[in-house]
């Protein structure tokens, strides 16, 4: 690495630093002021409540990283450019995206740890967040009531088979009355009914089971197998898909936010279910760019304020910080309304997701063209 890129590097990641501390800080105290009284009813001591907000962490990283780096950005570049020091840098026949080299590696690694933030950690920090918050009201086993749905069915349209499950266990992949039907491609259809099952060796052992095969649209069953165990390693419908299809429900129940649903669970819900209705195809296909999106976020706002605090001059810092706010609202609400809209089906869910980092960087590639 350079000597220049080490000078450019160092004052970008102090402030940076700062700008994420800062952030957190202030959420976290905005957030514990909010919440003083539901720490009080269920009985936290501090300790309890430094562990809650240690696992929301990767859910507010998600907000506030891409704008405390273009924040710190900003700064940088506008400090330097107050003291020419840019000018003298190209001066030197350095160009200018050359010069930004080592802005770019930060915003990759940015874009790539935001990536893998809200892929694996981010979706569960609220769920853990629960656990603590309620763990003095009551006993916590290892696995407590929110482990267990009742009554739980989705079908797999893929491998034609439809699932009703009594009672499911996250914790332990244990069902109570589990029925299975299915559709063959001789045109028979089967079903299995079982008075319990779990998963062991990577596959669904059932136990008391009755199994019938019906002549298709008959009704009548034409052959009847009772078995007293029954182990099935065929099945695809593995304790990671049921997961997802319980995440994918409650997410469409409540219409939930961006962070609580990872990339892998939604690739297994549509590839479960290729016959969703319009309307929810849109939500989840519109979700799913607009998390392959989000993380580059990070790389976009590297484009976006290179050209604007380059080409600063010799004006206050803090009018690159303001300018910024003004560059926050607008890229981020434009990213909101393209993503309603891919909701609504009025845009592809391919361009709702992606439009706002496409507009974003070509609108930073033409300023620093601009300025070459």
């Amino acid at each position: 690495m350079r000597l220049l890129d080490r000078y450019l590097l160092r004052e970008l990641l102090l402030p940076l630093m700062f700008c994420l501390s800062g952030f957190l800080i202030f959420l976290i105290c905005f957030d514990i002021f909010s919440r003083l009284d539901k720490f009080h009813t269920n009985q936290l001591q501090l300790l309890d409540i430094a562990q809650y907000y240690a696992v929301r962490v990767p859910e507010f990283l998600v907000t506030i990283l891409p704008v405390a780096l273009l924040l710190s950005l900003l700064y940088a570049l506008t400090n330097h450019s107050r003291h020419n020091e840019l000018t003298a840098i190209r001066a030197a026949g350095v160009g200018l995206w050359r010069m930004c080299a080592a802005y770019f590696a930060v915003g990759l690694a940015a874009s790539l740890l935001l990536g893998v933030i809200n892929e694996f950690w981010a979706p569960d920090s609220n769920a853990r967040a629960e656990r603590v918050l309620n763990r003095r009201l009551q006993p916590q086993s290892a696995a407590g009531p929110r482990d267990l749905h009742l009554n739980l069915g989705f079908s797999n349209g893929r491998d034609h088979r439809k699932w009703h499950i009594g009672t499911y266990n996250l914790a332990t992949h244990e069902m109570t009355d589990p029925k299975v039907d299915w559709h063959l491609p001789d045109g028979t259809d089967r079903e299995l009914v079982a008075r319990r099952a779990v998963w062991t060796n990577d596959a669904w052992t059932f136990f008391e089971v009755l199994e019938n095969t019906y002549v298709a649209g008959s009704g009548i069953p034409t052959n009847r197998l009772l078995l007293p165990e029954l182990r099935w390693p065929g099945l695809t419908e593995t304790p990671e898909v049921i997961k997802s299809e319980i995440r994918i429900r409650e997410h469409l129940s409540r219409l939930s936010g961006n962070a609580d649903l990872p990339i892998a669970d939604l690739l297994d819900y549509l590839r479960l279910h290729p016959d969703l209705t319009p309307q929810a195809a849109a939500q989840l296909h519109t979700r799913l760019q607009g998390r392959l999106a989000a993380p580059w976020t990070c790389l976009v706002v590297i484009l976006i304020a290179i050209p604007f605090g380059a080409a600063s001059g010799r004006r206050n810092v803090f009018v690159g910080v303001a300018s910024s706010i003004v560059i926050c609202f607008a890229y981020f609400g434009l990213q909101q309304a393209c993503l309603a809209l891919g909701v609504g089906r009025h845009l592809p869910p391919w361009l709702a997701a992606w439009a706002p980092n496409i507009a974003a960087a070509s609108v930073g590639l033409w300023q620093g063209w601009r300025m070459r």
